[in-house]
């Protein structure tokens, strides 16, 4: 198989989910995606290619139900990621699996994730799906950096900036919309909402463990920037109150349906309960067109504004 080291974003979500099996528990990617003034390869690329490579290590009688990851070292799209494997424990419920990404012989990026068998039969609680324009009334990103790019006055590097933001959203695997941003809340909580809809090319929905790693992917689109826009931190900007680092540390999701289609489109609601001294977490609520609660997800990031700490001591 043709290993791919081009850094563009794929139109199909399974090529930009594609890894090859090159032993029991190992495994390789196939394409990298690095974002547009990102360090590295995108963050959700790297937790899906490792959902996949587990998932395909698991009997398929348990549905994945939950990871932690944490993000070690930024990733090059010039080599492939090299995915371990550790098949940990094989319990009659629960199955728990570990993995390890390696690239250029440093692990760059470790996962924990847990398989269940559905037990449908016991009680169910969720909180309900906010009130929103629905999907086909929003504007789909790449139309509204077009947009703004065409703004009287804009100044020339930034309508570069935006309509390669544009490009870039059209082209890549998952349609986002914004249903609402920053939006305050009665007891002050802000919250912004998108729809997010994968890209597959085809006319049969995946199965549940693969819209499962669609989910994975998607759930990184827009997520840590909630924080620095609760912040008030601005892109593209110089100054005291201008973002000058953004970075995933760790990531985390929990699922609760296994019939949900992300080609159908999924709600993505998120909030920043907190944000410190240089780091921010956010919470986020995917919830399928008729308003199930398909997964929860939590991540922190550095979130840093364009400022420095005071200056070391020097002792005498």
């Amino acid at each position: 198989m043709e290993v791919r080291t081009d850094q563009a974003e794929h139109s199909k979500i399974s090529t930009s989910l594609e890894v090859e099996q090159i032993d029991e528990n190992l495994f390789r990617s196939v394409n990298l995606f690095v974002p547009m003034r990102s360090r590295g390869v995108f963050g959700g690329q790297v937790i899906s290619q490792a959902i996949v490579s587990a998932t395909k290590c698991v009997d398929p009688a348990f549905g994945l139900h939950s990871f932690h990851c944490y993000f070690l070292l930024s990733a090059s799209p010039a080599v492939p990621i090299i995915y371990y494997v550790e098949r940990l424990r094989e319990g009659h419920s629960y199955s728990t699996r570990s993995v390890k990404a390696v690239q250029n012989g440093k692990t760059i990026f470790q996962l924990l994730c847990s398989f269940h068998v559905p037990e449908p039969w016991q009680p169910s609680y969720q909180w309900p799906m906010p009130e929103v324009p629905k999907l086909e009334d929003c504007e789909l990103e790449e139309d509204l950096f077009k947009r703004r790019a065409v703004q009287d006055g804009m100044d020339k590097k930034l309508k570069e900036i935006f309509l390669t933001y544009a490009a870039e959203r059209a082209n890549g695997p998952i349609a986002v919309r914004r249903a609402s941003w920053n939006m305050k809340e009665n007891d002050g909580t802000i919250t912004s909402t998108f729809w997010m809809q994968a890209r597959t090319g085809r006319s049969e929905p995946y199965e549940a463990p693969y819209q499962k790693c669609i989910l994975a992917y998607m759930s990184d689109l827009n997520f840590l920037a909630v924080a620095s826009d609760t912040l008030k931190l601005r892109r593209l900007a110089t100054g005291r109150n201008a973002l000058a680092m953004s970075s995933t540390l760790d990531h985390s999701i929990w699922y609760y349906d296994d019939h949900f289609c992300c080609e159908d489109g999924l709600l993505y609601v998120v909030t920043c309960p907190r944000a410190r001294d240089g780091r921010g977490v956010v919470h986020g609520r995917l919830y399928s067109r008729s308003g199930v609660l398909v997964a929860v997800t939590c991540q922190e990031g550095v979130v840093r504004a364009d400022r420095r700490g005071p200056e070391p001591q020097v002792k005498l």
